[in-house]
């Protein structure tokens, strides 16, 4: 009996030490995002009783003519625990009636090192450029039992709150051991592949991850722009903003993510 359970604890330590071995962890490559964005969610959201008379007859004819989401792709390089997050092709005007909302375009280029705590972004703001060097997001993350597969990858669900008050929701895999995401969202014990802003009407999720064997000099920081940090910039566009609090409040915040 003891000869018995000495041999399967060898065949169990090897075929442990053999799965152990064959697991492939995904620390440098190429992800593809999709951005959804709910453009009637948005624009309903910022019809009220003051304007309603215009802006409703505007809202019915934009439904006519527009789907009611909007898509816009982004790519995620990552490598030497760095990560370049940048948009693919151009915004352009989808509103006749109304401003284009910030939550519904995708301006920016961040580049993030994890090592370092460091965040590096080259963001349009209206119409100026700015080159943002501060340190990474800090974000408040909940964890949770949830799990599901997204682009080939078992992914865990966290909660957060990022800026204070807006609630974000995240789904990570721990197979790309590399504390990254969308635009300047990471904070996770892995990259994450899908997220969320539910209050926003907009969300993030990865369509393709390539394990590609990316070289060290590989991801490198935008240049370019306006140099300021995060302080800075909320104050210049709290100014800006400061006539209308509701929507400056929606700007401003769809400007920082």
């Amino acid at each position: 009996m003891k000869k018995i359970i000495s041999t399967f604890s060898v065949w169990a330590l090897l075929a442990v030490s053999s799965f152990a071995q064959n697991v492939r962890f995904t620390r440098s490559g190429l992800i593809e995002y999709k951005k959804t964005i709910n453009m009637y969610a948005i624009i309903q959201r910022n019809i009220n009783k003051d304007n309603e008379s215009l802006l409703k007859p505007a809202f019915e004819t934009y439904k006519q003519q527009h789907p009611q989401f909007r898509e816009l792709k982004s790519t995620l390089v990552f490598a030497d625990n760095k990560t370049l997050f940048i948009p693919v092709g151009a915004n352009t005007s989808i509103t006749n009636f109304f401003n284009d909302p910030q939550i519904s375009m995708q301006n920016n280029i961040v580049y993030s090192d994890l090592n370092n705590n460091q965040l590096i972004s080259k963001r349009k703001v209206f119409d100026d450029i700015y080159l943002l060097k501060d340190s990474l997001r800090n974000i408040k993350w909940k964890f949770t039992e949830e799990v599901r597969d997204i682009a080939g990858y078992p992914c865990h669900r966290a909660n957060g709150l990022v800026l204070d008050s807006v609630y974000v929701v995240a789904f990570y895999t721990d197979k790309i051991p590399v504390s990254g995401g969308p635009e300047s969202f990471g904070g996770l014990p892995g990259m994450i592949l899908q997220l969320a802003l539910p209050h926003e009407n907009v969300s993030w999720i990865a369509n393709k991850v390539e394990d590609i064997n990316l070289s060290v000099n590989s991801v490198l920081p935008p240049t370019g722009g306006t140099s300021t940090n995060f302080k800075e910039l909320i104050s210049k566009l709290r100014g800006v903003f400061k006539s209308d609090t509701k929507t400056g409040s929606a700007e401003l915040k769809a400007l920082l993510f």
